[in-house]
């Protein structure tokens, strides 16, 4: 029950930052619900009609019972706004075809008004359910529509249908304006609130007189207190249409609780003020807190103290702006990893300052999905701190940090970062993933302790993403940038799983940089291959630009017999070095002195092994290749390009 006592105590903090929110942030009160409201019936302080409007698109909050608020089957009223079902005596009048629900209403709205916690607004709107004219009110204002007395439940004629039938959900092909759901205006000379969904009186009153009507108190399983305990728990946690509950007990007749415990009470007792607060704290911050939604799977994390913080599966990109320059900035063979530990310290340094994160504050992580339509499960949750929280955030920036091709300010840009979860699952599978929606969750299931907790990468999701990378001619023509993409995802995950490793003889460090020193067969070969890729590509003219070269198109191949390819690659070469020495004699000279400079640091035995090469082979490749594309030759020598060269080469559309 921790998930439940830390949501309770959320509650308290975001309430005492209600006054400094706007109305659509703050923390709903308890006893109440969310519901899309239909029709807006504005009467006076004496229960007199004035006017009617339908609404579009309108949540209101409104007051209900336990019972009410978790409604799915039955007649149930809530407490004050409800549909035309239970707030017209006259509905089935008009042929209301649904079994009328206003005598249940107007008996709850009686035991209010002669409460002790009575509101005068309340005591209105009785007055004038009383006199039992709200469809024909309604009609005459030309919110409802009817034909000869009966209320219509179809829409023939030529003219455009009425907007209240516009926004009515059909039922089995016909309309039922009982299903509107009405609220309520009392204008009251005086009174600058007259909307009953906003006025706090109006709230606090039905608190009061809905707290002091539980059935029976117990030991709450969340709190250890004996308090008021809840029958039914809230509904519409995601959004005000989700009828999936965490807590529910009303299958007697099943196997909910059968066979362990004789009664619900024995499996699980929550009091009515924790279950309220609880769900009504965890609505509130999926609203507007770090949320990752994939359907009905939903991640979310938050700070005790209501503060904001940050979302672990992608940081606002606006806020990594800072990295862009570091690819431009810094030298690729030395010192670009410490540059971007530098700029992500700054980064975390910022993002704690700006939310005023204390070191020890409580951070709360949880995951939720749904197994059926009406049951809601936690598939994930966590407590920690502040300061663990944010350094395991950083730790897999850094440790899968890597040049990712990315969309900024309208132009394709290499900026140093990790990819973000979204990018990920597409670097993976690709286009499966839109027809596998259980594939996509338990993807995600998998990948986020990576992020919030530092586990290792799982090996078949690395390996996935190396062979959709490496597999080049899968992508079209104009999907070259696609292919970057995924290069650089696939570069990334591979890099944080030999980081992140359990394995002492596997675990291993790469730098973002080039290694010019490492002999390891696998990152040679792989530099071999972005080398010839990048003669071939010098050497086409600008008619054949859109074409793979000889590297891309045997990609698959090389990473499988590297050793035989590597010496088709090399003969398909000669045309293009050719073309090279004529044209550009001195990028001719210095690409054949860096083929022989990495081909002499192999042992004669891995340079002609057909062994099947690593993952390990992509990151010699992408490395070398962003090496070259922050080189130029000058007089048969490579020198590094400066900042505004790299600007205009890095930045070149590719698709």
């Amino acid at each position: 029950m921790t998930w439940l006592s830390t949501l309770h105590k959320t509650y308290d903090a975001l309430e005492r930052r209600n006054d400094t929110l706007p109305f659509d942030e703050q923390v709903m009160p308890i006893c109440h619900t969310l519901q899309n409201a239909h029709i807006h019936i504005a009467i006076n302080n004496e229960g007199d009609f004035l006017n009617a409007e339908v609404l579009e698109k309108v949540q209101v909050v409104l007051p209900a019972t336990e019972q009410s608020a978790g409604r799915s089957s039955g007649l149930c009223p809530h407490a004050l706004a409800d549909k035309i079902q239970y707030v017209a005596k006259d509905y089935v009048d008009f042929g209301g075809f649904k079994k009328s629900g206003f005598e249940l209403y107007r008996a709850q709205l009686k035991a209010w008004c002669d409460s002790a916690n009575s509101h005068p607004a309340v005591e209105a709107v009785f007055r004038y359910i009383e006199k039992g004219t709200v469809v024909a009110d309604l009609i005459a204002e030309q919110v409802l529509h009817a034909q000869d007395g009966q209320l219509l439940t179809g829409w023939q004629a030529d003219s455009e249908i009425p907007l209240l039938l516009k926004i009515l959900p059909k039922e089995k092909g016909i309309f039922d304006q009982g299903s509107a759901l009405v609220c309520w205006s009392v204008q009251t000379p005086g009174d600058e609130q007259s909307k009953t969904w906003l006025d706090p009186s109006v709230q606090q009153s039905w608190i009061a007189f809905d707290s002091e009507n539980g059935e029976s108190t117990a030991i709450c399983y969340a709190t250890g207190e004996n308090k008021l305990v809840a029958s039914n728990h809230p509904a519409k946690i995601r959004h005000s249409g989700d009828k999936a509950k965490l807590i529910s007990a009303n299958d007697k007749s099943g196997y909910t609780f059968r066979g362990r415990f004789l009664s619900n009470e024995e499996a699980c007792n929550i009091s009515f003020e924790v279950t309220q607060k609880a769900h009504n704290a965890l609505r509130c911050l999926l609203t507007k807190q770090s949320v990752f939604r994939n359907g009905d799977q939903v991640y979310l994390a938050w700070a005790v103290s209501g503060k904001s913080v940050p979302k672990p599966t992608e940081l606002d990109m606006s806020n990594l702006a800072s990295l862009l320059n570091v690819a431009a900035t810094v030298n690729h063979t030395q010192d670009l990893g410490r540059a971007y530990a530098e700029q992500l310290k700054l980064l975390f340094n910022g993002i704690k300052s700006k939310n005023q994160l204390d070191d020890n504050e409580q951070i709360a992580l949880l995951g939720l999905d749904s197994a059926t339509p009406g049951r809601m499960g936690i598939l994930y949750y966590r407590e920690t701190i502040a300061k663990d929280f944010l350094a395991r955030l950083e730790q897999w920036q850094y440790d899968l940090g890597w040049h990712q091709r990315v969309k900024h300010n309208e132009r394709w840009q290499w900026v140093c970062s990790a990819p973000s979860l979204f990018r990920v699952l597409d670097g993976v599978y690709g286009d499966v993933l839109k027809s596998a929606d259980t594939l996509k969750k338990n993807l995600i299931t998998r990948l986020y302790p990576c992020i919030v907790e530092g586990k290792p990468i799982p090996q078949d999701i690395m390996q996935n993403a190396f062979y959709r990378a490496t597999n080049r001619v899968a992508y079209k023509s104009d999907q070259t940038w696609l292919w970057l993409q995924n290069l650089g995802i696939a570069c990334s995950l591979i890099k944080g799983f030999y980081a992140r490793n359990t394995n002492s003889t596997i675990q291993k460090d790469y730098p973002m940089a080039l290694q010019q020193g490492n002999v390891s067969r696998d990152y040679l070969f792989g530099r071999l291959l972005a080398v010839a890729n990048k003669i071939e590509k010098v050497a086409l003219s600008s008619s054949e630009s859109n074409r793979l070269t000889t590297a891309e198109r045997f990609m698959t191949q090389f990473v499988n017999k590297p050793a035989s390819t590597w010496l088709n690659i090399s003969n398909a070469l000669v045309p293009y070095q050719q073309r090279m020495f004529n044209n550009y004699q001195g990028y001719d000279s210095a690409t054949k002195a860096l083929i022989s400079q990495i081909t002499d640091m192999f042992s004669s035995t891995d340079f002609t092994s057909n062994q099947k090469l690593s993952p390990e082979f992509l990151l010699g490749f992408h490395n070398q290749m962003m090496w070259l594309e922050t080189h130029k030759v000058e007089k048969g020598q490579w020198v590094k390009k400066v900042a505004e060269e790299q600007a205009t080469d890095l930045v070149e559309e590719t698709v």
